[in-house]
């Protein structure tokens, strides 16, 4: 999953919030030792972080959207899905939370930027851009996805061929709908467990 669908799993503990949100630039095991001094939300929202992923990774429902996008986009499908999904949350937002997209998500930059001290370096100035842009209310667009894609295209020289994946979205959107439909609530169900189960 992505950003926005990282962030809405966490709830409304920031610090749970935080951790979720910057897990992929966090490496290496979370051992006791290693994170004794973190505050304990912020740890109990990294661990969350690679659950979602987990979970996702092995769904079937993921597994079969992955094959069709595999098709165009080849090793980048896992990534290129994750965006889909954050397409299909940000455009029906309604169903999933009481606030309209747009107030959840400034709401969430307030709380980024509160919290910048719990962003590792090197993701500062991507997340400095993503509140400069507004990523997380255009991902509710096609056009705001296909603006991702091309942002993401030029991270890196293997990114490139991401820059066109709007357009399978475009070819098979009822599809993928249809999987997000079947795993998304199985995901939030299973991460709000995973909260309550995992909390200090």
């Amino acid at each position: 999953m992505n950003f926005l669908a990282h962030i809405l799993l966490s709830g409304e503990n920031e610090g749970v919030m935080m951790g979720n949100y910057v897990g992929d630039f966090i490496k290496g095991r979370l051992t006791d030792e290693k994170t004794a001094s973190w505050n304990p939300d912020y740890v109990l929202g990294l661990k969350l972080h690679r659950f979602i992923d987990s979970f996702t990774d092995k769904h079937p429902d993921v597994l079969d959207a992955k094959d069709v996008a595999a098709v165009t986009q080849g090793k980048l499908a896992g990534i290129v899905m994750d965006i889909y999904f954050d397409y299909f949350l940000a455009k029906n937002f309604e169903h999933y939370h009481s606030e309209p997209l747009h107030l959840y998500a400034h709401r969430i930059y307030s709380v980024i930027e509160k919290n910048e001290h719990l962003i590792p370096e090197t993701m500062v100035p991507m997340v400095r851009s993503m509140i400069r842009q507004d990523w997380l209310t255009t991902y509710a667009t096609l056009g705001g996805i296909d603006t991702t894609f091309h942002r993401l295209s030029r991270r890196a020289g293997f990114l490139a061929p991401i820059s066109g994946a709007v357009s399978d979205l475009r070819a098979n959107e009822e599809f993928y709908y249809t999987k997000f439909l079947s795993f998304f609530p199985e995901l939030r169900r299973q991460a709000g467990q995973f909260i309550v189960e995992n909390a200090a």
